[in-house]
């Protein structure tokens, strides 16, 4: 008998795939190279799934809970598995089955609701040299609540507090294996992968309002796009030379290249470890390169109705309107 389309999906549901054992040899987190993501169904109750792109652009999406029932439903508690939950996106990648295609879903931001997103601030040294500031000795940290956290493909929301809202395009980075004071030659084996943010900054906020603490200014709802994959690390070649984009409207007005970091990926992840414990889910924002709005003569900055589009290569694009 011919089975429909999909019973190999209904067929795992009744009897899942034993869960084989961790190789304790294997390189730690994102030994296979995959493009994850998190998605809605168009349609549906609104459920959270986590999966595995086919392609970067136009293909479908493997449902991981489809291919095995016993996966868990969000990013953060798949990135929780370790290598169990990553062996099992592969295998179902390989398989071919259980995919959703892409006019039917929605994807939303690779991480929800993680502990931490912890931001660094003037890691470009072309951005320093724009507002002829010295360059940093030490990492300059900051935060946003995951609150600011949205889709790659959802509104920036303008907040009628503030009338100076800014783009940032950034290299963003996903913890994937906890740890605290972490060796900075150990520390990419706790980064699950890479993907792009919009460090959305409201200048009136963080520069002048608020004692000039940055918190509330980058901080409004919707202020930080991502997506619109987790990018594992096997599938960049390398994430400190990487060309890096922004467009308004269609107009470039951010390029730059990784390169220009100034503390990179494993430097921040041993720095931010001295202070505070890091969890799977975490999200780090590296830091934004020239051409932001507000050191433009004159400042310039967004307005209901732009259209804002953050690209880094290998890793893909983020497009979201103001409203």
């Amino acid at each position: 008998m011919r089975l429909p389309l999909g019973s190999s999906c209904i067929l795992r549901s009744l009897f899942p795939h034993r869960r084989q054992a961790s190789n304790p040899q294997r390189r730690g987190l994102s030994a296979a190279a995959m493009r994850l993501v998190q998605f809605v169904r168009r349609g549906a109750s609104g459920a959270v799934r986590v999966g595995v792109e086919q392609g970067a652009g136009g293909l479908g999406v493997v449902d991981l809970k489809a291919f095995d029932p016993s996966m868990p439903s969000t990013m953060r508690e798949l990135l929780q598995l370790g290598d169990e939950g990553l062996e099992c996106a592969r295998r179902a990648l390989s398989s071919g089955q259980c995919v959703v295609e892409r006019s039917d879903l929605q994807l939303l931001s690779p991480v929800l609701a993680p502990e931490k997103v912890v931001c660094v601030g003037m890691n470009y040294r072309d951005h320093c040299l724009e507002q002829n500031a010295p360059i940093p000795k030490e990492p300059i940290i900051f935060s946003k609540f995951p609150s600011a956290l949205t889709g790659p493909y959802d509104d920036i929301i303008l907040p009628s507090e503030s009338q100076e809202v800014d783009w940032e395009v950034e290299l963003a980075f996903v913890i994937g294996r906890g740890g605290k004071h972490i060796k900075e030659e150990d520390a990419l084996s706790h980064v699950a992968g890479f993907t792009v943010a919009n460090d959305v900054s409201a200048r009136d906020w963080q520069m002048r309002r608020n004692g000039k603490q940055w918190l509330l200014g980058k901080t409004f709802d919707s202020f930080c796009p991502l997506g619109p994959a987790l990018v594992t690390r096997d599938a960049v070649g390398d994430p400190h030379s990487l060309a890096v984009r922004c467009l308004v409207n269609g107009d470039t007005v951010q390029s730059s290249n990784t390169d220009q970091m100034i503390f990179q990926t494993e430097a921040l992840v041993a720095w931010v470890s001295k202070f505070v414990t890091l969890t799977p889910g975490d999200v780090f924002l590296t830091g934004t390169p020239p051409g932001v709005g507000v050191f433009r003569k004159p400042p310039v900055f967004l307005k209901k109705g732009d259209v804002v589009e953050c690209h880094i290569d290998q890793l893909g694009s983020i497009i979201n309107k103001v409203v």
